[in-house]
């Protein structure tokens, strides 16, 4: 009789679990779980001031990689909008010229945030600001700043920016600044300061003072061996990869990536196609030549390379910006049509110089970033509305949620509470 009973129950048993058979957990699910939890940054992020007016802004789904509907589809929650001014001469009038450009742009930032979208994104000044805005369900934005060759020679202009909103510099970009070399002396080897100029070094300790954190993204190797040597906060690299992996003088060589793990700081891997594999970028990048041109003569207007954008005019250079977007959009569906067309840089190129960085500097010192509406975007992360991919690709090569969120924001957190907590020490 006991036999009979056990045979019954165990029978209940094996039938209650074929009705509820014990659901394997996709990896996209996985992984959809973990982009929800996680606070994703991307830490550079360029703006168009023409996309910053009370008819034409961020509340819409423009051409541009970055707005808000495309930010809430992708789950990205956090960018750091660039305040960007390019290279000139190094004298008053360009120094002027400049900081007008500059001022403008945080002011667009400014606008977008309190005048345009105050119910969907907000400003965040410290991670405390990121940890709240995000809870509340808002997007979160951050400033930072690429070329302080608008501060000119004024020191005081760098708490200026400060107040402004700005939390990292990088004291030059493609030229030889007044604060430092760039890495673009590479090509020629010709330098300016041979690294820091004494002024630089004085930007470094104000930078300290003032709690921002230091960008040595585009700045040349030597410029960064000695702002490492000179500060006493950790610094960042907003937007490079792993130069061994692809040879391109803004990326960190592992000397270079060394020292910035013995610094404390954060390398934000840029998703930009010629910093992540040379002969895939090369070969779509001739294939994609013609296309773009006959896309900009179907919709009548001027198309210039990326490559000859610092000898443009400044009037060459806003028609680029307002252009490059769309002929971009159009030429890749095109592209996407044609068997022939060499593959693009995608997500798994991206994330193979995560690896390599973390496998030799460690989790704590990397982050991601995209250089959006800056010549960013790569197959599979061309806009943000495609962010949740990269996390997808990260749960693929085993990276936990700890991981994740440490690659997608909290390193780079943990880097600015401690540049802000130095500042206070040391004021």
């Amino acid at each position: 009789m006991r036999y009979s009973y056990l045979l019954a129950a165990i029978t209940i048993l094996f039938s209650c679990a074929e009705k509820n058979p014990k659901k394997t957990e996709t990896l996209e699910e996985k992984a959809k779980k973990i982009h929800e939890n996680v606070i994703t940054i991307d830490t550079h992020d360029d703006i168009n001031i023409k996309n910053f007016t009370d008819s034409i802004n961020y509340t819409q789904n423009l051409d541009t990689q970055i707005n808000l509907p495309k930010m809430e589809a992708g789950g990205l929650d956090v960018v750091w909008l660039i305040v960007y001014t390019g290279q000139d001469s190094l004298n008053t009038e360009g120094y002027a010229k400049a900081s007008e450009n500059a001022i403008s742009k945080f002011d667009a930032i400014r606008r977008l945030c309190e005048e345009y979208a105050p119910d969907r994104i907000e400003l965040a000044l410290t991670s405390d600001d990121v940890r709240r805005i995000s809870a509340s369900g808002k997007k979160v934005a951050m400033i930072g700043v690429e070329n302080a060759y608008p501060i000119g020679e004024d020191l005081s202009k760098f708490e200026e920016y400060q107040k402004r909103g700005a939390r990292y510099i990088s004291l030059s970009h493609n030229g030889h600044s007044q604060f430092c070399d760039s890495n673009t002396g590479e090509k020629d080897s010709i330098w300016l300061h041979n690294g820091l100029s004494d002024l630089g070094k004085s930007a470094v300790k104000e930078m300290n003072r003032l709690g921002m954190m230091i960008d040595v993204s585009h700045p040349s190797k030597e410029s960064m061996k000695q702002m490492i040597a000179l500060s006493k906060a950790p610094i960042i690299a907003s937007h490079s990869s792993a130069r061994a992996l692809c040879d391109h003088s803004r990326n960190l060589d592992d000397e270079q990536l060394l020292l910035l793990k013995e610094n404390g700081g954060v390398v934000q891997t840029v998703a930009f196609s010629s910093y992540l594999n040379t002969e895939k970028h090369e070969a779509r990048a001739a294939f994609m030549k013609e296309i773009h041109k006959k896309v900009a003569d179907s919709l009548k207007i001027n198309w210039y390379e990326r490559s000859q954008f610092s000898s443009l005019t400044d009037v060459q250079q806003a028609e680029f910006i307002e252009n490059y977007p769309k002929v971009l959009k159009i030429a890749n569906a095109i592209a996407e049509k044609d068997n022939s067309a060499p593959p693009a840089v995608d997500v798994s190129d991206f994330v193979d110089h995560i690896d390599y960085m973390v496998n030799l500097i460690g989790i704590d010192h990397v982050g991601i970033s995209s250089d959006f509406d800056g010549g960013g975007g790569i197959e599979g992360w061309s806009d943000a509305s495609e962010t949740f991919n990269v996390t997808l690709e990260l749960v693929k090569r085993g990276y936990s949620e700890e991981d994740i969120a440490k690659l997608w924001g909290a390193n780079l957190l943990r880097v600015l509470d401690e540049v802000q907590a130095i500042a206070v020490s040391l004021n």
